[in-house]
């Protein structure tokens, strides 16, 4: 009999954040899941925190990792495959990475099982992240509201081997929302289901904003066209004219050095191909 859910948890350092994620799992309507905690060469009490879970329920596994590079992107996918490694994906229908700094309502699991059973063709269902501010819980908005952010996706497992998986590599979160509408799948955010996010992303990656936006307009495998009108948006936000150029340094920098690209020149065409049509729909109203 297959269970629902196999749940993958990456975690590095996170002795102060997982125990209200795994709480908040264990809280769930919903109770067919499987979770997987890889614990990423954590140096502080994480692995304390892990095994009072998997200690007492039989839900809950570990697998430990030696310390990955901490590069945005690529470390935690390779945490997440290595734990995706350790199961037999047969055995389960619905394929979840969730971090591990979150806190999911209690019918989450219930509402994206649902949805799924009820919508044949959705492949990647999610909820609305929230950051807490002034003691309220509100709306993080660093993304639209259509697209499922990389701290709770959950994929249908035959969407998921569709796609070949996610990527290894900086905007992975995006590539797969690309890739999988380009197979047919549909992207679903339920605006109900609000999601916690107790610690603010990339608070913790060394990487200056410029190179961040540079590093990943080129392993999203966007062309120099698109990579610099890209480029020039992140600049406008800024109202930073060097933003700009410091972006596209860090771009060409890439360039330069053939840095090894995680999609197939196809996919590649997909994703262009994807940013070229939003940009004549937006900008030039074709």
């Amino acid at each position: 009999m297959k269970v629902k859910f196999l749940i993958i948890i990456p975690a590095h350092n996170e002795e102060n954040n997982l125990s209200f994620t795994l709480d908040s799992l264990q809280q769930q309507s919903f109770k067919d899941f499987k979770v997987v905690i890889v614990n990423d060469g954590s140096t502080d009490g994480t692995s304390e925190v892990i095994k009072k879970y998997t200690d007492n329920d039989s839900r809950f596994e570990t697998v430990n990792l030696q310390k990955s590079a901490h590069q945005p992107g690529s470390k935690v996918v390779n945490a997440f495959k290595n734990g995706l490694n350790t199961q037999n994906i047969d055995e389960f229908e619905i394929i979840c990475k969730f971090d591990a700094d979150i806190i999911l309502s209690e019918n989450y699991l219930e509402k994206v099982e649902n949805s799924f059973k009820n919508n044949p063709k959705y492949g990647l269902i999610g909820g609305l992240l929230y950051v807490e501010k002034d003691g309220d819980w509100v709306y993080e908005g660093n993304s639209n509201k259509h697209h499922v952010r990389g701290p709770m996706k959950a994929y249908r497992k035959e969407s998921f081997i569709q796609m070949g998986g996610i990527r290894e590599t900086l905007g992975w979160d995006n590539i797969d929302s690309i890739l999988l509408e380009n197979l047919g799948w549909k992207e679903i955010v339920l605006p109900e289901l609000h999601v916690k996010l107790i610690k603010v992303k990339g608070a913790d990656y060394t990487i200056k904003p410029a190179d961040y936006y540079g590093r990943y307009f080129y392993f999203l495998g966007l062309n120099r066209f698109l990579a610099y009108v890209a480029s020039s948006k992140e600049a406008m936000k800024s109202k930073s004219v060097s933003f700009f150029f410091n972006i596209i340094k860090a771009y060409e920098n890439c360039c330069s050095n053939k840095l090894e690209l995680k999609i197939s020149k196809h996919e590649q065409k997909i994703i262009n191909d994807q940013r070229w049509n939003m940009l004549k729909k937006k900008w030039l109203k074709m």
